[in-house]
């Protein structure tokens, strides 16, 4: 598995989204996750996937002990985002306690192809937490995880443990491990060249100019 950096993770901070989406157009890689949202508004993350694959079925389907929220957590460290693939199902598979226990280890987010609930305490603790679904529907003995650090699909993308996710108000973004260094330093050149064309806009450039100036606004 490759480790990106925390210097490449740095660089992708305070990048948009959008910013990168082009950037993963221009290495042929579609690594837009569809579907997803904010638990609210101003929370974003970036970091390193921990992955976690689920299935689920009718209450009573699965042991309690099946529900592995604790392994999650235990699996991420400080700035590892963890990344949850149950197939867009309305079941929750993280809610309040486990986003303050997330945070207080330093964990950077969460992404659920799925449900999450306790949308007031997730934002009072100011967790990143991003999924398909925020619902109340409990997911002790409806969900069962099956797999922690296997490559899995996550709203239509592939992700694997290490790659990088990206994740704020527009919506959710994984770049390959392996092209991380060179999307962090195309990005950068598209976040340098925006701010250079809305300071040109100021001085007189209209939107049609900055457009064929600056291509990748």
């Amino acid at each position: 598995m490759i480790r990106v950096s925390d210097e490449t993770l740095a660089k992708l901070k305070d990048i948009a989204t959008p910013t990168i989406a082009n950037a993963l157009d221009d290495i042929g890689f579609d690594g837009v996750m569809l579907g997803l949202h904010a638990a609210g508004t101003g929370l974003r993350c970036v970091g390193r996937a921990v992955t976690v694959r689920e299935v689920t079925g009718p209450k009573g389907s699965f042991p309690t002990e099946d529900f592995k929220v604790g392994h999650m957590i235990d699996a991420a460290g400080p700035g590892d985002v963890i990344v949850v693939a149950n197939g867009g199902v309305p079941v929750s598979t993280w809610g309040g306690m486990a986003s303050y226990a997330a945070k207080l280890k330093g964990i950077e987010g969460l992404v659920v192809d799925g449900g999450i609930r306790d949308r007031e305490e997730i934002v009072e603790f100011g967790f990143a937490a991003f999924s398909t679904h925020m619902v109340p529907t409990p997911g002790k003995t409806r969900l069962k995880v099956e797999a922690i650090g296997e490559p899995i699909v996550c709203a239509g993308v592939r992700v694997r443990p290490g790659d990088v996710i990206v994740a704020d108000g527009t919506g959710v973004v994984c770049i390959p491990a392996e092209k991380a260094d060179e999307v962090a330093d195309m990005v950068t050149r598209f976040a340098d060249d925006d701010a250079k064309a809305m300071k040109e806009m100021e001085k007189g450039l209209t939107f049609r100019e900055a457009l064929a100036k600056f291509a990748k606004i």
